[in-house]
């Protein structure tokens, strides 16, 4: 054998490695740059197909956020006199919807917008302040586009499932409340004590089996809390 066959031989599975190791750095480089909003793109993508199918109406109430607006499908017998736009999405967090603003928020032009997120982040162990900074920055990515359009803040909400997370979830909305007092065309639902009962904890007979999510009777009581702000947001 020549002494250059041999020296190939010695050398291929090292270079293999090398390939494989070079791949994978590469794949890693590739996962650091990703957005983790981008997650979502499929949903995003779905809301968009939708739309070229039959365009959601300007001047609408837009909901969105995490499930707690997903799974509210009675948005239209709620609000029978309303024109409403659902685009909430998987378990998403208050960036999440910042970062896809200018595709499910923007072109709908709506003359409100009644977000609900930040008890996901909690949950993912982010903190009261960076709910706050999240919200601030999908309110400023809105209004770089609608700078008139009303915002409501769907306060974070108790549920039993989360029920250890209570003071990190009003911090958040003891900051979100504040800011929004000093906002312009800013509101806050609060969304709290109308969840509890007498001994002060969640009533569970108003969520489903997962001791998170509202069943029909708990979107009643949501319904009936932000009904008012929509009649303040036509002022």
């Amino acid at each position: 054998m020549s002494t250059s066959r041999f020296v190939t031989r010695r050398l291929l599975p090292s270079l293999a490695l090398l390939t494989i190791a070079l791949v994978s750095l590469a794949r890693l480089a590739l996962a650091a740059d990703k957005n983790p909003s981008e997650r979502w793109e499929k949903d995003i993508q779905a809301f968009e197909a939708a739309d070229r199918k039959q365009p959601s109406p300007d001047n609408a109430v837009l909901f969105i956020g995490a499930s707690g607006i997903r799974m509210w499908k009675s948005l239209p017998t709620d609000f029978p006199a309303e024109k409403t736009v659902n685009r909430g999405f998987g378990g998403s967090e208050m960036a999440d919807s910042a970062y896809y603003a200018d595709r499910i928020v923007v072109p709908y032009k709506p003359r409100l917008i009644v977000i609900q997120a930040g008890g996901n982040d909690i949950n993912s162990g982010k903190s009261p302040e960076r709910v706050l900074a999240d919200f601030k920055s999908f309110v400023d990515k809105v209004r770089a586009k609608l700078p008139d359009v009303r915002i409501a803040y769907l306060g974070m909400n108790p549920s039993p499932s989360r029920w250890a997370q209570r003071d990190k979830q009003q911090k958040g909305n003891a900051l979100v409340r504040e800011y929004i007092t000093s906002g312009k065309n800013l509101d806050f639902i609060e969304f709290w004590d109308v969840l509890l009962g007498p001994d002060g904890k969640p009533r569970e007979d108003l969520f489903i089996a997962d001791k998170l999510h509202n069943n029909e009777a708990g979107y009643k009581i949501r319904a009936d809390v932000v009904r008012p702000h929509l009649t303040q947001a036509i002022k």
